[in-house]
């Protein structure tokens, strides 16, 4: 089968330093082929050059036979490019039709715009991909999710034979993505060939016919799915054993960090129940919706409960009070770091001391050196990689951005730890830092609660798991259970309701 397009030998570097070394690979019409590696690893800079954003130094890109010899994004276009970048940029203020067919306007004979011949187009277009959107619907009120149909809608109108999908479920509830998946499946139907990067091994194996692995800007990885296995894939990814991600967890002590005694969202709601000691990882498995996010978040104060006790070391907590639990040691790593965990455009040093401004005041006044002390200190004992801590938090890798999450607790003393999807959208080998980080955490004498999807995460970290279900917990593992082979499916059949279990 002819390649749809082929990169012969890429080569290309920024300030003398190599970014990508000797490249050379091929997508075929009607398959996806996920492009894989840590932050850093060279893939931004790969894509770019395939949609023709950057010049290689050496090597060639060749899309259905006709090489690519310009950096130049419209020229990649009309051979047949297209991109759905991670970070969506549609013209918010125009509606849907416009942003679809903006720079390709239809017109009438005397020269107007044919704005109804364009929004019955793109009702057409849209309802290919079995997506139902007013065409006439402001794009600033579309969801992420029906933002990026339209993206793939534009790309494929304008006749593109390969698209790029860069990160397309980071940014999307999970409920939408079963609609990215089905729309993936049709492209290949219809001839497309795809290159989708992601750090979910569980996209890879349900979506890929195809797998590249880059580490270090060199490709490392170029086999059919059927010839890999998600540990290969990871060893490829990282240069080590999958196994190294998830070392013994230290014993934790008997003394009780956290205690949750009958703590209620709603009224009729069930009640749950919870013990953290010292030193553990408890961690918090079920499907989506079943209130995992909500009972850490009620926890630490931020959503309403209607009855029940939080106790942090012995000290019983107001509910509903966060400064209250910041005072007494608990900390929240959100689930949205972006949205909810940094102010992307302030600086790491703004960012690691927005906890505890109070600490680091006197009579109104900053104590600037105090505060550039312990950030350089909390930053500096989860590793985080920066320029410097005047650089913005929005230039950071998602690894490193969950870094500064972490650290800016870290410059006061915390007693539990509250972590919401600590790893969602970082690439493994940052994945493997942040659980040493946790781990050691908590062999210092927190009591870590961690809200997982990821399962590999939730039982190789996890001293225990509590599986919620509707709100209340189901069923509860302890590490004997999680290191049975058949821990996921007890965990799933707790988190449908297909089992019973008590704690």
């Amino acid at each position: 089968m002819k390649a749809a397009l082929e990169v012969s030998h890429l080569a290309k570097g920024f300030g003398g330093v190599p970014v990508l070394r000797d490249i050379s690979f091929a997508l075929r019409p009607g398959e996806l082929t996920v492009l894989a590696g840590e932050n850093g690893a060279g893939k931004s800079t790969l894509m770019k050059i395939v949609t023709g954003q950057e010049r290689p130094d050496e090597g060639t890109v060749t899309v259905g036979g006709i090489e690519l010899r310009h950096a130049d994004p419209a020229v990649a276009r009309g051979l047949g490019v297209g991109i759905v970048p991670q970070e969506l940029a549609p013209y918010p203020e125009l509606r849907v039709y416009e942003n679809l067919f903006v720079g390709r306007e239809l017109r009438q004979r005397s020269g107007l715009l044919d704005r109804r011949g364009m929004a019955a187009a793109a009702r057409e277009m849209l309802s290919v991909f079995g997506v139902d959107l007013d065409p006439n619907r402001r794009m600033g009120d579309v969801s992420v999710a029906l933002t990026q149909m339209v993206e793939i809608a534009k790309a494929t109108t304008w006749g593109a034979k390969v698209i790029l999908l860069d990160e397309p479920t980071s940014s999307i509830p999970e409920r939408e993505v079963g609609r990215l998946y089905a729309v993936v499946e049709q492209l290949k139907a219809q001839g497309v060939a795809m290159l989708y990067t992601t750090h979910r091994m569980e996209e890879i194996q349900q979506l890929a016919d195809h797998v590249l692995v880059l580490r270090d800007g060199q490709l490392v990885l170029d086999e059919p799915l059927e010839l890999t296995t998600p540990d290969g894939i990871v060893s490829a990814m990282i240069g080590r054993d999958l196994e190294a991600l998830f070392p013994d967890i230290a014993e934790p002590t008997q003394e009780v960090g956290l205690a949750v005694r009958g703590l209620r969202l709603a009224a009729d709601g069930p009640a749950v129940d919870l013990e953290v000691r010292r030193g553990e990882i408890v961690g918090i498995g079920g499907l989506v919706g079943a209130g995992r996010t909500e009972v850490a978040e009620a926890i630490f104060g931020i959503r309403r409960s209607v009855a029940g006790e939080v106790e942090v070391r012995g000290r019983r907590l107001k509910r509903g009070a966060p400064a209250e639990a910041i005072r007494a040691g608990v900390a929240l790593v959100p689930e949205d770091r972006k949205g909810a965990g940094l102010v992307l455009t302030q600086s790491i040093l703004d960012n690691g001391s927005l906890p505890h401004l109070d600490a680091f005041s006197v009579g109104g006044w900053l104590r600037s050196g105090a505060r550039r002390k312990a950030v350089e200190e909390a930053t500096s004992s989860v590793r985080l990689k920066s320029g410097g801590l005047s650089q913005p938090a929005r230039t950071l890798s998602g690894g490193n951005q969950q870094k500064v999450v972490l650290a800016r607790w870290l410059t006061q003393g915390v007693s539990v730890l509250l972590l919401d999807e600590p790893t969602r959208g970082v690439d493994v080998g940052a994945r493997g830092e942040i659980y040493a980080i946790i781990r050691r955490l908590a062999a210092d004498g927190m009591a870590v609660l961690l809200v997982s999807s990821d399962m590999p995460e939730l039982i190789g970290l996890s001293h225990r798991v509590a599986v919620m279900r509707a709100g209340g917990i189901a069923g509860v593992l302890d590490r004997d259970a999680l290191e049975r082979e058949d821990a996921q499916e007890t965990i799933f059949r707790l988190a449908s309701g297909q089992v019973r279990a008590t704690a």
